[in-house]
């Protein structure tokens, strides 16, 4: 079994365990929740199925439709974080058809494939991580205590602090060799208590700079969209150049860190691992995917100028990938029949039916996510572990002081929250940020400089009286809500 087939046997959660996760931090939704959470099991089923069928298994891609703000990208945000997976958010309407000025929609599989990449490297430096500390440590103990070299006699070596509380020792009654060793255990004492983390020493490290006729070539010059890295081609040419650097101990240490832990990781292992498991587990947010497809009361066929220019190219460009083709990136070809493509639109303006069959085709599972109401306002603030009213307790706790919201303040801003998308636009849960921005205006201004402590409660009276003007100016509230 290989390395990727037990990271995600490891994974294997349930459809219903995932649907769990995911309530922790979404309010309702419960079919896109349902859809995704089989998708993702089906990932780890094609996985555990007999080889001679398991190639034959494709995903079933998803197409989340639903106004702005009820939950599509953060639905496939955290399903990536449950499956440890690969994943990427792009926007369509960023795209444009081969032949135009702009990028190519291979560039996505590109940056998933640089992100599957170092999301291993990081992996396999948390596994290096202890035994880079060791490393770090001996270097750094030999900047401020040089070993003693044989036939070395001179005590005063560079480094070497002699006004240090180091000078407990006799030297007359020991050798140089025992001196200096029983000075580094002192020292190496010392540097893990993190008592010399202020002390400043000079180290060498790797330059990082980068030639400046690299930056000719821009997004425009279609270098950077080939996955052509031309400074890793040549940036071993005459070697690595280095350089001299005074930093205190506790900076030194995160640098050298990061230096032989990079020197320990296989990255030829890391990339193959990373192309291995892109391929397998790879998630691919196209959001505003409803932006490339062409209305059907507008009359267009596509080729049109401005922002129009193309729509159809960019989906006929879209579709060999979302079907499964290969891919070329800077660390080799990368095959797309098994990513999970999750499409996502508000499809205001035109239909799912608008996009060309042959794209609807490879989206067959379609979800329509519902708009939110007052009660989900409610939830959203009072339910999900990463609710808007806690982070806000979480930064004014940080300055010492406490904010408690009542239920009747929460069901008031749940209430104002659903008028103001209802009279101006609606932009689901996300006003939610707006009106809280704009109920604790004054007293995150306050804090600490007039309120530096204490325990504060925002109830009913505290929002009125911080929106109700707001609510009631529809000119304004456009702007501030």
């Amino acid at each position: 079994m290989s390395t990727l087939q037990k990271t995600v046997t490891q994974k294997n959660l349930t459809p219903q365990q995932v649907v769990a996760e995911l309530n922790k931090y979404i309010v309702g939704q419960d079919d896109a929740k349902r859809s995704v959470a089989i998708a993702l099991r089906n990932r780890w089923r094609r996985m555990n199925a007999d080889e001679e069928i398991r190639d034959e298994i494709l995903p079933n891609n998803i197409l989340l439709i639903g106004p702005t703000g009820v939950g599509k990208t953060e639905i496939a945000r955290r399903l990536a974080k449950l499956a440890e997976a690969p994943f990427t958010k792009v926007e369509a309407s960023k795209f444009t058809e081969v032949g135009y000025v702009g990028r190519d929609v291979e560039s996505m599989i590109r940056d998933l494939t640089d992100i599957s990449i170092n999301m291993v490297k990081t992996e396999m430096r948390d596994r290096v991580e202890e035994e880079a500390r060791e490393i770090v440590e001996e270097r750094i103990l030999d900047i401020l205590i040089p070993p003693v070299k044989k036939n070395q006699s001179d005590n005063s070596s560079p480094g070497f602090d002699s006004n240090s509380s180091d000078q407990d020792f006799n030297p007359q009654s020991a050798s140089d060799e025992e001196l200096n060793e029983r000075t580094r255990k002192k020292f190496r004492e010392k540097l893990r208590n993190g008592e010399l983390d202020e002390r400043e020493i000079e180290i060498e490290v790797q330059k990082t700079s980068r030639s400046p006729m690299m930056q000719v070539f821009g997004p425009q010059g279609g270098m950077d969209e080939m996955g052509i890295n031309l400074q890793d081609m040549l940036g071993n040419l005459g070697g690595q150049k280095k350089t001299n650097r005074k930093v205190t101990i506790e900076e030194a240490r995160e640098i050298l860190l990061e230096e032989e832990a990079e020197k320990l990781i296989d990255h030829e292992s890391a990339v193959q691992e990373g192309l291995e498991r892109v391929q397998k587990q790879g998630i691919i947010f196209i959001d505003e995917i409803d932006k490339v497809a062409e209305s059907s009361n507008n009359g267009k066929s596509g080729g049109g100028g401005g922002p129009d220019v193309s729509r159809q190219g960019v989906q006929r460009d879209m579709l060999p990938i979302v079907e499964g083709s290969n891919v070329s990136t800077k660390h080799g070809m990368v095959k797309t029949d098994h990513m999970l493509f999750i499409g996502s639109g508000a499809f205001h303006v035109s239909k799912p039916s608008d996009l060309i069959p042959e794209l609807q085709g490879r989206f067959p599972i379609r979800v329509e996510l519902n708009s939110l109401t007052e009660k989900d306002f409610f939830d959203i603030l009072t339910q999900p572990k990463n609710a808007l009213t806690k982070q806000y307790q979480a930064m004014l706790k940080s300055e010492g002081v406490e904010i408690e919201f009542t239920e009747d303040a929460l069901k008031e801003v749940a209430s104002i929250a659903a008028q103001v998308n209802d009279r101006v636009e609606n932009i689901g849960a996300r006003r939610l940020h707006t009106i809280l921005s704009s109920l604790l205006d004054e007293l995150l201004f306050a804090v600490p400089d007039d309120i530096s402590s204490g325990d504060i409660t925002i109830d009913k009276d505290y929002v009125n009286k911080q929106l109700d003007d707001l609510v009631k100016d529809k000119d304004l509230s456009q702007y501030i809500l």
